[in-house]
């Protein structure tokens, strides 16, 4: 699906859904990570995520859509649009949309983990942390001591 047709498609799902038209623009936006989609403000403008469509289908992308344009049409209204609202609660409701995302698949891969240990050259004072410490820069909390990494 490419963002002519994800166009078409929001402007149908509103119409059908809201009974009444967008006349903004809906595209994928590659840069989006975790949520599913977003309505912004300034432009009235809906962005979507891809890679929802790609793992979860259509069902789940017309879940999205109407969630986004809950958002758009209660905002144009000039009617509660935050999730918190009465108003957006029940629209979202009435039309069927999702309140939340179907969470993606895990495959990016994870950062090592393992622990790094420093010590103290002076006192002996040992400090366990995740991120790699510059040894050049810091120093020893309790004595100002250099620090080495140990193996």
């Amino acid at each position: 699906m490419d963002n002519s047709k994800l166009q078409n498609l929001v402007e149908d799902i509103s119409q059908t859904y809201f009974g009444k038209p967008f006349n903004h623009i809906a595209v994928f936006n590659p840069k989006l990570r975790t949520t599913g989609g977003r309505y912004l403000l300034k432009s009235h403008n809906i962005e979507l995520n891809y890679k929802y469509f790609e793992e979860h289908g259509m069902t789940e992308l017309i879940a999205i859509i109407k969630h986004e344009l809950c958002h758009y049409h209660l905002h144009i209204d000039g009617k509660g649009y935050q999730h918190k609202d009465r108003d957006f609660k029940f629209l979202l409701q009435k039309v069927g949309g999702s309140r939340y995302c179907t969470p993606l698949k895990k495959n990016v891969p994870r950062q090592n983990s393992t622990i790094k240990l420093y010590e103290c050259t002076e006192c002996k004072a040992i400090y366990k942390r995740k991120r790699k410490v510059d040894v050049a820069r810091y120093v020893c909390g309790k004595c100002k001591g250099k620090l080495k990494q140990l193996k």
